[in-house]
């Protein structure tokens, strides 16, 4: 069983929920915004901008059940909600446990939301590392760490 797999929590209060545990464990902004099947969550803290997106799937992706059924109309959007209220009760775990943990002293505020951070370029840290990571663990060669000649 998937977490909050039957949650009844509509996502626009676990929204508010996000906001109210960012602005008690210090954020000094907060922004909600949403665009085709992608949702986001964006705050300031400890002088750090990080920003979450959250994907949800297509209306069409519930048609069937995960064993092949064929799903009623009604069945198909009542699913479609189900999961949307499912993913945003993850992002809530996810971030109020980082904000607990960085408040019980088991981690840094850096270390817990480093692939969130958004760089000048607007790409969080995790959208400018993976493709390096990838190539990283190909070659097995680190980048240099320097531009110019190579020796």
């Amino acid at each position: 069983m998937s977490f909050a797999e039957r949650t009844t929590v509509p996502a626009e209060k676990t929204r508010g929920h996000i906001e109210r545990a960012l602005s008690k464990y210090g954020a000094s902004g907060f922004a909600y915004a949403w665009q085709g099947h992608d949702a986001m969550v964006s705050f300031m803290m400890n002088n750090r901008h990080i920003r979450f997106v959250i994907n949800v799937p297509s209306k069409d992706t519930f048609f069937k059940t995960s064993t092949g059924k064929v799903r009623a109309l009604d069945s198909v959007d009542l699913a479609f909600h189900q999961e949307v209220r499912r993913r945003w009760r993850v992002l809530y775990l996810i971030i109020k446990g980082k904000l607990e943990a960085i408040e019980t002293g088991v981690t840094e505020f850096d270390d817990e939301f480093l692939a969130h951070i958004v760089m000048p370029n607007g790409k969080t840290f995790g959208e400018w590392a993976r493709p390096q990571i990838d190539e990283i663990a190909s070659s097995g060669k680190m980048p240099p760490l320097l531009t110019g000649p190579q020796q």
